[in-house]
């Protein structure tokens, strides 16, 4: 089993992609690959740009890391209640090249932040968006206070109580591919 894990923020010292990360490694699959939203910079999308660009090849490296994971972990972050620019960018290109972008793969989608929310307006928001671009969303996970609540230095969450609901997630995660 392969998963693909990534964050939905561009931060250099993106709390989700440490989220994400940790995430993905309680799965122990053979193979984990965690990408960074750096690597698939593109100009904002608008239809004016798409008719100057066309495909852009870059969009297509993230569809095929898309297709190549059994499962997706995403952690999506949150600017002003919504998803980051950068992550619906990458998504609304990708989108041009193939509809169904996250290619139905099972997905766990999380979200943290260092409030009490733990970034739920974004996760709220990716919930809705991502089951038209073939987001397969099986389960979800926020967690709040990520200052207080994970350990950076360890690299995994600190917090007893929330450790063990994202592992009992994990542990009754539905890796069956289903398409609606």
């Amino acid at each position: 089993m392969k998963i693909v894990a990534f964050a939905g923020s561009s931060s250099n010292n993106s709390i989700n992609k440490k989220f994400a990360t940790y995430a993905a490694k309680l799965f122990n699959a053979e193979e984990t690959e965690v990408l960074d939203l750096n690597d698939y910079e593109l100009p904002l999308y608008s239809v004016d740009k798409e008719k100057l660009v066309g495909k852009p090849p870059v969009a297509q490296k993230f569809l095929e890391k898309m297709e190549s994971a059994d499962v997706l972990v995403l952690s999506v972050a949150e600017h002003n209640a919504g998803l980051t620019a950068a992550f619906k960018n990458i998504y609304d290109w990708a989108s041009r090249q193939k509809k169904l972008v996250f290619d139905n793969k099972p997905m766990l989608l999380l979200s943290t932040s260092p409030g009490k929310h733990g970034g739920k307006n974004a996760l709220e928001a990716a919930k809705i968006s991502l089951k038209w671009y073939g987001g397969n969303i099986r389960d979800t996970f926020s967690l709040p206070l990520f200052d207080e609540n994970f350990d950076t230095e360890a690299g995994k969450i600190s917090n007893k109580e929330l450790d063990d609901a994202l592992r009992d997630i994990i542990r009754n995660f539905d890796y069956e591919t289903k398409t609606s």
